[in-house]
C-alpha cells in the first residue's frame, strides 16, 4: 500500500511510521482489490491533541477515518479502527447486494426461457404457483374491483363452480370472510 503523509511533526518517529504501515497493510488486505492502493494520512497538532485523518478510496468511495488524542499512536489506532469498521460495513453491504443463494444462481438463467406461457400470463389465478425448478412460489394478485358484498348463501352458490374456496365481503356483518370446502363436502367459514 502506498502511503502519502502530510503534516508530519517531530513526534512522527520511524517506529510510529512502521506501526502505521503495518496497520494499513492489514486494512488493505480487507479490500481485496487488485492494483495499487493508496492512503492519505494527515497529522496535525492542535492544543496538545494529535489529530489524525486517513483518507482511502475503496470501490469508488472515499472512506475517512478521523481521531484525536493526546498520544499520536492512540489517535492513529482510533482512526484506523474507524476506517476498518467502514471497510467491513461496505464489504458486507456489497456482499449482501451481490450474493444469491446457490440454487437461485444456478437456475437464474433458465427461469425466463423455460416458463410455460400460461404461467407467465395468469394474473387471475389466486393460488400461488410453485416453480418446480427453483422452489420459489409465485404470487398472483387477484383483481376484485367492482365486486359487491355478498351473503353466505350467494358465496355457497358461487362455490358450486368447483372452486375450493371463496373470499368475499359479507354484506350482513361488513367484514372479510373466507368460505372453504372441506374434503367431506361440508364448509368452513372464517370471518375477520
Amino acid at each position: 500500500m502506498k502511503l502519502i503523509y502530510s503534516g508530519k511533526t517531530k513526534e512522527f518517529t520511524p517506529e510510529v511510521e512502521r506501526k502505521i504501515t503495518a496497520k494499513l497493510a492489514k486494512l488493505s488486505k480487507m479490500i481485496e482489490q487488485r492494483g495499487e492502493r493508496e492512503a492519505h494520512v494527515t497529522h496535525r497538532v492542535e492544543r496538545h491533541l494529535h489529530r489524525v485523518e486517513i483518507v482511502m478510496q475503496v470501490y469508488d468511495h472515499a472512506l475517512i477515518g478521523e481521531a484525536a488524542d493526546a498520544d499520536l499512536a492512540t489517535a492513529f489506532q482510533q482512526a484506523a479502527d474507524s476506517l476498518g469498521k467502514q471497510i467491513v460495513k461496505m464489504r458486507n453491504r456489497w456482499r449482501d447486494m451481490h450474493r444469491d443463494p446457490k440454487s437461485i444462481r444456478a437456475n437464474k438463467e433458465s427461469w425466463g426461457s423455460e416458463l410455460a406461457p400460461e404461467e407467465e400470463t395468469a394474473p387471475e389465478n389466486p393460488n400461488p404457483v410453485v416453480n418446480a425448478r427453483a422452489g420459489v412460489p409465485r404470487i398472483f394478485r387477484v383483481n376484485y374491483n367492482g365486486r359487491k358484498p355478498m351473503t353466505l348463501d350467494e358465496a355457497v352458490i358461487e362455490m358450486e363452480n368447483e372452486a375450493d374456496y371463496v373470499v368475499y365481503r359479507d354484506s350482513d356483518r361488513d367484514c372479510l370472510s373466507v368460505l372453504i370446502r372441506r374434503r367431506d363436502g361440508n364448509f368452513d367459514l372464517i370471518e375477520s
